[in-house]
């Protein structure tokens, strides 16, 4: 697809799917109408609040009016999960019943249940451009994540995690469609890479399977449609139905007949786009085929602890970086790499450019070789300034240009204390402040700092408030795991080896993994 037609593509995605939301309020708001009208005049009507997520309440209050309850008048509210979920933490009136679109909203409210059972779902799916579809090979093939993820001609994009839990739901999945790659840490951080912080502008983001098939059936003429890719592995979007602590006498007996109408599945008849509790096939009587109507499973609602670690790894990914590297060009990385061509030197430098694209355009990265007495007295030099990424990738014929010093010797502990140093001097708030160390060997500088020394110097630096974690990389069989490690721990960071020069691009994709989703 080319790129004026992607233009065009984004842009018609976006403008149904914003009339979907008024069309989903205005609705509720109607059926909310037909509820209270069914009270009796002769008797005093008794007001049930139900807040429910806007793409559910119509379906709620069409049952809540159809119980046609003698001096009962359900007040069926759309509200925004996240928002009510704010409020119920506060002081504000507060609803009989509540219906969000997941239990992850559950957990952010303080004085309700922390679960409630599911009274319908909607699987979480990649919505896919339909032309985007078609360059895959569907209708001929459902569309798989692996595949639409590798498909080079895509703009993909996520909805916030902190906010949505079809973020939250994607980047679970993501783990799991990565988790049997050679290096699972680095694959899952390059999926993670592949996507905005937004779903502006996109052509496959992560969407409930009820929006995509609300969104193709108000297609304007020139619009693009969404074809749905599922996974197993992503949550659903579960609606359940919770009771708050406060309701009277009569809103409680309102509440429970309420409750036991939409678990008999008043939600999920013929006209809904919601599925049964457990993924069971659609109940459309006219199905769009571009997505799938028959039953779907589904990841389990996952604990707060692994919430927590998925948010935490994709604040890590997107977070901005300023990065000091520091590339060890002593005599030893000129050894050739079996079954390469290539030295240490020149395969390590390769890993380090291809990692610049690991990295937000925003962060700003800084590369140093060192050796021994390469810059006068001192064991290191410049080789590029820190700057962003892009002026970066604009001048990595100098990075490709460095060169092994012959006969040098290894002056790891004096440059990896000076860079420590100048990190912490120029540390920033806000970003993920890194010092990267890729050496094959161990230190032989002989009028150097010692070991003990240094690692007492890196302790009176470590700031917690100021993390600099670092990273070491040792390459080839020389490397020394244990001198790496107790160089990284007092700057709380992690030491990870590569023994066939060849991978080290894995491992340092995996490390940096790991740091970014250490939270």
């Amino acid at each position: 697809m080319g790129r004026h037609a992607t233009s065009r593509t984004r842009r018609r995605i976006l403008l149904p799917l914003l009339a979907i939301a008024l069309a989903a309020v205005l609705g509720a708001a109607t059926w909310v109408a037909v509820a209270m009208a069914r009270s009796e005049p002769d008797c005093e009507t008794t007001r049930v609040v139900v807040a429910a997520s806007p793409d559910i309440a119509p379906a709620v209050a069409e049952a809540a009016g159809a119980l046609a309850l003698a001096c009962v008048a359900f007040d069926v509210q759309p509200r925004e999960s996240l928002q009510l979920a704010q409020e119920l933490s506060g002081t504000a009136p507060k609803p009989q019943a509540w219906i969000p679109s997941s239990t992850l909203f559950l957990r952010q409210a303080t004085g309700v249940p922390p679960s409630g059972p599911s009274i319908a779902s909607s699987p979480v799916v990649l919505a896919v451009a339909e032309p985007v579809a078609r360059a895959l090979g569907w209708p001929r093939e459902p569309l798989t994540w692996p595949e639409v993820l590798g498909h080079a001609g895509i703009v993909a994009g996520m909805p916030d995690p902190a906010r949505d839990p079809v973020g939250v739901s994607a980047l679970l999945a993501l783990r799991e469609v990565t988790k049997d790659a050679p290096d699972p840490s680095a694959a899952y951080v390059a999926s993670l890479r592949k996507f905005a912080a937004t779903t502006s502008g996109a052509t496959v983001f992560p969407a409930p399977e009820n929006a995509v098939l609300r969104h193709n059936s108000v297609l304007s003429e020139g619009e693009t449609a969404l074809v749905a890719a599922y996974s197993p592995a992503a949550m659903a979007l579960d609606y359940p139905f919770v009771e708050i602590p406060g309701a009277t006498r009569r809103q409680v007996e309102a509440v429970a007949e309420l409750k036991r109408a939409l678990l008999y599945g008043a939600a999920t008849g013929t006209r809904s786009e919601l599925r049964a509790p457990g993924g069971q096939a659609l109940r459309l009587t006219e199905t769009d085929r571009r997505v799938e109507a028959h039953g779907q499973r589904s990841a389990e609602i996952p604990a707060a602890a692994e919430v927590g670690k998925a948010l935490s790894q994709w604040a890590g990914v997107n977070a901005s970086a300023r990065v000091q590297v520091l590339i060890d060009v002593s005599g030893s990385m000129s050894a050739p790499v079996p079954g390469t061509r290539k030295s240490r030197l020149a395969i390590t430098l390769e890993a380090a450019e291809n990692a610049l694209h690991l990295f937000k355009s925003t962060s700003q990265v800084r590369f140093l070789a060192f050796a021994t007495k390469v810059d006068g007295e001192r064991d290191y030099r410049e080789i590029l300034p820190l700057a962003p990424v892009g002026q970066q990738l604009a001048a990595v014929d100098r990075l490709r240009a460095v060169r092994a010093v012959p006969d040098g010797q290894t002056g790891l502990y004096d440059s990896v204390l000076d860079v420590y140093r100048l990190a912490h001097k120029e540390f920033e708030r806000g970003k993920l402040n890194l010092v990267i160390v890729m050496t094959d060997g161990r230190n032989t500088d002989p009028g150097g700092i010692s070991r003990e020394n240094l690692v007492a110097e890196l302790g009176k630096l470590r700031d917690r408030e100021r993390p600099v974690p670092v990273i070491a990389i040792g390459i080839g069989p020389d490397a020394d795991e244990t001198e790496l490690r107790q160089l990284v721990a007092p700057a709380g960071g992690q030491a990870f080896l590569s023994r066939d020069p060849a991978k080290i691009e894995e491992v340092f994709y995996g490390a940096l993994g790991r740091i970014a989703g250490a939270g």
